[in-house]
């Protein structure tokens, strides 16, 4: 670049364009002109003469001419996203099963809303929110620059602010499941989010959720109305940071395992009190076909599974795949395993776990939700000297 066009673009930076008339006084403006523009309309009607025509007649179409402009320009522009849910319930438990981590990132698609959410690239959750949830859904997504290539709008906001605004009117709710999940956090997904005669739900309080993201760099709108209540929340919105996904390789699957998610949830139940650090997972054509294993301070469990249909709706394995990942990440799914009818488990030859969990909404289609966990790094010689050491497990993650 021209070092003279270098200066004049770094001098430019420091004085911004400053239009004299600003946006918030377009229709001001506009409107003045368009009610000038009519009058002087008026008195060249009524003078009817050729003289009446520089003086009244051009200032009138000027007058009209610049007021239409500005009235145009002072309309709001048509939002990116808006969409109109019934109940705030199944958004907030769908979006709570990656409640690991602070922010999330956030794409607007035609089919719905994406989330994903990255904890220290060792665990990563993608959580949906599809059209079939809501009663209204219309998004104006802008052409991309290059045809080629579809970048649909996209930005970070805070979880736990997005989690609070959702819950607004059912914090009663939300704190009494809380409450019983905090005692026993491993209950069953048919028992954890049964409504009592007092819950909004049984009581048949009818609310709206309406959603909203005008344009880029602008809040995320969310207005909740309820008996007659209106709350009106602009969450901020951050620069997008897309993480990159953990690398999964669907061609070349280690196993893949279709198993009620309430089973996985009851083995973790199972396994918790002994407070493990790691858990070993273990797939084998022969038996034990499924294992889960640990080791901790407080001594070591296993859970092993038959294969059964009822246990196991489908079993493919292709050869013995062991593989250790930290217990506390996997603990973080359980919000998924509690909400979720089925998991479906996969792990490829890389050593990476992915769990998709199916989240069946009444009135709506399924919802998927999914995970990805990366192992400990393997190590022939393990420097502790742990002749024990399962395959896959190591001192250090990757």
């Amino acid at each position: 670049m021209d070092s003279a066009l270098h200066e004049v673009w770094v001098a430019a930076s420091t004085s911004p364009f400053v239009p004299t008339i600003g946006k918030d006084s377009h229709f001001l403006v506009g409107f003045s002109l368009l009610l000038l523009g009519i009058a002087l309309s008026g008195g060249f009607v009524i003078t009817r003469s050729l003289a009446s025509l520089p003086v009244l007649g051009l200032p009138a179409s000027l007058a009209l001419a610049f007021g239409v402009i500005y009235m145009f320009c002072a309309a709001p522009p048509r939002p990116i996203f808006r969409a109109v849910a019934s109940s705030t319930r199944p958004l907030y438990q769908i979006l709570k099963s990656i409640g690991f981590t602070n922010k999330i990132h956030v794409e607007i698609a035609e089919r719905g809303l994406r989330f994903a959410a990255d904890h220290a690239r060792v665990m990563q959750g993608v959580a949906h929110w599809g059209k079939d949830l809501f009663t209204s859904y219309v998004t104006d997504v802008p052409e991309p620059a290059n045809a080629n290539e579809e970048t649909p709008p996209s930005f970070q906001i805070s979880l736990p602010a997005l989690l609070e605004t959702l819950q607004i009117f059912g914090a009663t709710d939300a704190a009494a499941r809380q409450s019983k999940a905090d005692v026993d956090p491993y209950r069953s997904n048919l028992r954890n989010y049964r409504p009592d005669v007092f819950s909004h739900q049984v009581l048949g309080i009818s609310g709206t959720c309406s959603l909203s993201y005008a344009q880029e760099g602008e809040p995320f709108s969310i207005v909740l109305e309820e008996s007659g209540v209106k709350t009106t929340c602009n969450l901020t919105t951050y620069v997008a940071e897309a993480p990159e996904d953990i690398p999964f390789d669907v061609e070349d699957l280690s196993f893949k395992i279709i198993t009620p998610a309430r089973v996985l949830l009851d083995v973790l139940g199972e396994i918790a009190p002994a407070q493990p650090e790691k858990l070993t997972i273990t797939t084998s054509r022969r038996e034990p076909y499924l294992q889960f294993s640990t080791g901790g301070a407080l001594g070591s469990s296993s859970v092993d599974f038959a294969k059964g249909r009822d246990l196991l709706e489908t079993f493919t394995v292709s050869g013995t795949w062991r593989q250790t990942f930290k217990f506390d990440i996997i603990k973080s799914a359980t919000e998924a395993m509690r909400i979720a009818s089925k998991v479906s488990l996969r792990g490829d030859q890389q050593g990476v776990l992915n769990m998709q969990f199916m989240v069946e909404v009444e009135g709506a289609g399924p919802s998927f939700l999914d995970f990805r966990f990366v192992p400990y790094a393997e190590h022939e010689d393990d420097e502790d000297g742990d002749e024990g050491a399962e395959e896959g497990s190591g001192s250090e993650e990757l």
